[in-house]
């Protein structure tokens, strides 16, 4: 574990944009003096394990109004500096793709921007007491949540924290969530989560998740790679492209409210990872 400081700076966008102020700052805006929308990066404090495990590195905040810019999509850069508790520091670079979505439609989602998480791996490694790491930014997290992108109404300061990792240039898939509780006949909301947790992307052809108790399982298509620091769900019964558009398509419970075992299984047969809740599925006799 070590402790670090976070500040940061919007250095440039991509393509130009215009108009625009506080270029290299914390604070850059855009749009017609008195109706500037924006990004502000707040830096914060924190403790952070270097395996993988998750940490908020600073505050993501988007003063959202009506406002023009030209293009109207583009790239706003970000660098992160990150200073460690023996003193040295290093400088973390990210990208985020704007859309200004158009503001005459008088109606919400419709006119909310979005922004989306484009570049999320430090390009260079990052070495920590002699050893090298993978800064990964695994998304925005709001509600609970973390996800890639991410929704700001119009006419609002939004907020959202920024979630990051360090950790080893390899891959390492870990089931990171599982809503076993869903909603309606069959609770087809239901879903296992899956996160790469590592530096580097893993091919998950010939991979399964398997829910121990009911016998369900779900092998991956063939050619699918899951990069650092992205999640894919796998639904009972919907499909949600933000998170892969994985499904069991089933039309029963997969996940037995009672509890049970999610299992993550390699091509090869090991498993990876399991995820025991509630009772860990054992039954009246004792039996997993």
């Amino acid at each position: 574990m070590t402790t670090v400081v976070t500040s940061g700076v919007f250095p440039s966008t991509a393509p130009a944009i215009s108009p625009v102020a506080g270029l290299g700052t914390a604070d850059v805006r855009w749009g017609s003096s008195g109706s500037q929308s924006g990004y502000q990066f707040r830096g914060t404090a924190t403790d952070v394990q270097l395996d993988g495990t998750e940490f908020v590195v600073g505050t993501f905040v988007h003063r959202n109004v009506p406002t023009t810019v030209s293009p109207s999509r583009f790239d706003v850069h970000l660098t992160i500096s990150v200073m460690f508790e023996d003193g040295s520091t290093t400088d973390l670079g990210f990208s985020f793709s704007h859309d200004e979505t158009p503001n005459s439609t008088g109606s919400s989602p419709a006119d909310d921007d979005l922004v989306d998480l484009q570049t999320f791996v430090h390009p260079q490694s990052v070495v920590i007491d002699g050893k090298q790491y993978r800064a990964v930014l695994s998304g925005f997290k709001r509600g609970g949540q973390i996800v890639r992108r991410f929704r700001s109404p119009e006419g609002g300061i939004n907020f959202a924290e920024v979630v990051c990792m360090f950790t080893l240039d390899e891959p390492d898939v870990i089931i990171s969530d599982l809503r076993y509780l869903g909603t309606g006949p069959g609770q087809r909301d239901e879903y296992v989560e899956i996160l790469n947790q590592g530096g580097a992307p893993q091919d998950l052809t010939g991979w399964l998740v398997e829910c121990k108790t009911t016998g369900y399982s779900f092998p991956f298509p063939a050619g699918t790679v899951i990069q650092p620091g992205q999640r894919y769900r796998v639904y009972t019964d919907e499909i949600h492209p933000e998170f892969g558009g994985f499904s069991f398509a089933s039309s029963q419970q997969v996940w037995r409210d009672e509890g049970g075992i999610a299992r993550l299984v390699a091509a090869d047969g090991h498993v990876p990872d399991q995820y025991p809740y509630l009772d860990r599925g054992f039954n009246k006799t004792g039996t997993p």
